[in-house]
């Protein structure tokens, strides 16, 4: 499966067969929660948040791409990630992008 986040793939006439996507929610533990709050009074990188984003951006991407091909498509373009904050501690990630079939 190709995936980018261009509309189109160089060289290869597509078919647009439909819109993909795939979400999740994703929070970290209490305790985890807690140190990051306190690495908010000195500042810097709040590494277990980056790592939970990380990883929720691969889960959200994998299921648009089971999406995609459950319809049978060669590939996802103009692919896109948006975020937004469910509660304190919880962040939604949602990729989505065009699904297409090769036609050459």
């Amino acid at each position: 499966m190709k995936l980018v986040s261009i509309d189109s793939i160089p060289g290869r006439k597509i078919e647009a067969i439909g819109i993909v996507k795939g979400t999740v929610v994703q929070t970290k533990n209490v305790g985890r929660d807690i140190m990051a709050g306190f690495k908010t009074l000195v500042g810097g990188e709040i590494v277990s948040y980056t790592q939970m984003l990380n990883e929720a951006r691969q889960i959200a991407t994998k299921r648009m791409v089971d999406e995609a091909e459950e319809l049978g498509a060669d590939a996802v373009v103009g692919i896109r990630y948006g975020s937004s904050q469910i509660m304190s501690s919880a962040a939604e990630i949602v990729a989505y992008g065009t699904a297409v079939k090769f036609l050459d």
